[in-house]
């Protein structure tokens, strides 16, 4: 489309009689106006976007503008770094379920499987979002789910992400269960598949947690480098070998962690 012809927005009659303020509504208009296509519009430009006159445009534009959320060089009108604070309000009030989901949508949507967001609770791993596509375990995942964290790609990025000293309090303490015949639970290899994990940034399970289940996972961390959480996509063994499954999911992987600490660190900034 060009920008003489993009849709005006629409307007409805919400049922709310006096309590709508429509000034709010066009003002509104007016900022949605600039996208990644149209950062710099004339004044003519925002009044056909925003459904305005060229006089409410102006007026709202000049209100923009004295509250420093739009700069103008006379012609032309574009928004200024200050209208971010409208998003901050609100990432800073989202929890890490809620900054996670639209991400793992986004993952899923591409790679086709099930992906997941965890947190170390103990021994375990807790999953605190979650997006499926199909039952590929013999349980049911869902939000609150545990796995213990050894067999798993999710609670190895996270046991890589602590001390050595808390480790060696882990090491002393866990039983290591033999879940299948994959199942690491030699202590040495263990500790040698962490620091593999602590060095590369991301892990692989191949059929330890479940037969027929491979998982890959990343770290999430926090504005200081610490792992707070991991997120993980899972797929059956049919989908490909370990080389083409890493090859295939780990862009993708490392692409949605990073995504998901920046907004993080949005919601940690606005909330300061």
């Amino acid at each position: 489309m060009t920008e003489v012809e993009r849709p005006v927005t629409a307007r409805v009659d919400r049922g709310i009689g006096t309590d709508f303020v429509q000034s709010l509504e066009r003002g509104l208009a007016v900022i949605r106006a600039f996208d990644a296509e149209h950062a710099e519009l004339t004044l003519s430009e925002v009044a056909r976007a925003a459904g305005l006159t060229r006089a409410s445009a102006r007026r709202f534009l000049r209100t923009l503008a004295e509250l420093g959320y739009v700069r103008s060089n006379g012609r032309l009108f574009a928004l200024r770094p200050r209208v971010l604070e409208l998003g901050y309000a609100y990432l800073s009030s989202l929890s890490l379920h809620e900054v996670a989901q639209p991400h793992l949508e986004r993952l899923v949507g591409v790679l086709r499987e099930s992906s997941s967001v965890s947190v170390l609770d103990a021994d375990d791993v807790v999953y605190v979002a979650r997006v499926p596509t199909r039952r590929i375990m013999t349980v049911t995942i869902s939000v609150g789910t545990r796995f213990p964290a050894y067999a798993t790609s999710m609670g190895r990025v996270l046991l890589a992400g602590q001390s050595d000293e808390w480790l060696d309090g882990y090491f002393a303490t866990v039983e290591l269960r033999r879940l299948t015949a994959r199942t690491v639970t030699d202590v040495t290899a263990l500790r040698a598949e962490l620091l593999l994990v602590r060095a590369q940034g991301w892990s692989f399970v191949d059929e330890e947690l479940e037969e027929g289940l491979r998982a890959i996972a990343a770290p999430i961390n926090d504005l200081a480098g610490r792992v707070i959480a991991a997120v993980n996509v899972s797929s059956p063994v049919s989908r490909g070998s370990p080389d083409l499954v890493r090859s295939e999911f780990l862009p993708h992987l490392l692409a949605a962690a990073r995504g998901i600490e920046e907004d993080l660190s949005h919601s940690a900034n606005g909330s300061r």
